[in-house]
């Protein structure tokens, strides 16, 4: 019982924290998505650096759109996120149990977290798709969700799903750096104090948002080009049969995205909007682990008094 309700402790903080971050900062990734999506076509660009897209809000008086799609992405980043993590604490004490071992290595731990992504990945590739769709719309133009559903089919719902699945060696090798540099800094710091508290260890919050930063630049840096293709796909027009005047048809596939990227902007153009990138998921992975450990702690204080509270109440059922 004690397992499963760590794991569900540190699903729900990691959710939460994901919550927060995602809001705090949406305009920034509404900018970043549109950023990354664009095409160069014949020479011509619309947006020369990120800051165009932001001024391009301002000047249309469409600041509010900024916004678009974030319900959205805020219920996908909450599943994902809680899937994830669930996943994620499930796996790695069933490897501890299973192995014998009291502690998981590197290799391991790069394939339970590449397994809980997987898992994470199927579960939201729909939300994930439709969040991409109504950021990458023009601003004041975006659809709702059961529109955007409709203008594809279920398999047009889940374009990306290969790439997706791909970039689970993303949040793998974040976490794994993440949980490598929590376990050598709380092993100096126990060594300074002894644990008098039965409860999960956590970091500060300052310590937590530097290893977040640092963990996920890491893994951003390696695993971008694939980023890229991702949202080039997942924001291609449904109804685009390339028929547009100077423009070739958007990319739908990975090997598509790859040719496009190539022809149109050359080796360069894999690594477009990569500042932007670090920008925005390392302040949000920061700030998600920040919470995270934040939290953890009373989370699963609450989740222990609420199971003794069942438990109990089970008891007295039973014995009436």
């Amino acid at each position: 019982m004690a397992v499963n309700l760590e794991s569900l402790s540190e699903a729900t903080s990691g959710a939460i924290g994901a919550l927060l971050s995602t809001t705090v900062l949406y305009p920034l990734d509404t900018c970043k998505t549109k950023y990354q999506a664009e095409n160069r076509v014949q020479g011509q660009q619309r947006y020369r650096n990120l800051s165009d897209v932001l001024w391009e809000a301002i000047s249309t008086h469409q600041v509010l759109s900024l916004y678009q799609g974030l319900g959205i992405k805020n219920l996908q980043s909450f599943i994902s996120q809680f899937v994830y993590f669930y996943g994620y604490s499930y796996f790695k004490r069933l490897y501890v149990e299973w192995s014998g071992n009291k502690s998981i290595g590197t290799k391991a731990n790069l394939i339970v977290a590449a397994a809980a992504g997987a898992c994470t990945v199927i579960v939201t590739q729909p939300l994930d798709t439709v969040s991409s769709k109504m950021q990458t719309s023009d601003f004041g133009k975006s659809k709702g969700l059961w529109k955007t559903f409709g203008e594809s089919n279920w398999s047009g719902a889940f374009d990306g799903l290969g790439i997706s699945l791909l970039l689970t060696s993303n949040p793998a090798i974040q976490y794994t750096v993440f949980d490598q540099l929590k376990r050598r800094l709380l092993k100096g710091q126990r060594s300074q104090k002894i644990a008098t508290e039965s409860s999960p260890e956590a970091l500060s919050a300052f310590s937590a948002f530097v290893l977040g930063a640092v963990s996920k630049s890491i893994a951003t840096c390696l695993t971008y080009p694939a980023i890229r293709c991702k949202v080039m796909i997942q924001a291609a027009d449904p109804d685009d049969d390339g028929t547009k005047e100077a423009q070739p048809k958007d990319p739908k596939t990975l090997s598509s995205a790859i040719v496009a990227i190539w022809r149109r902007e050359g080796l360069l153009g894999y690594f477009k909007g990569l500042q932007a990138q670090i920008l925005k998921t390392v302040l949000s992975s920061a700030l998600l682990l920040m919470i995270k450990e934040k939290i953890t702690k009373t989370t699963w204080v609450l989740m222990l008094a609420l199971s003794r509270y069942l438990f109990l109440t089970r008891s007295r059922l039973k014995s009436a």
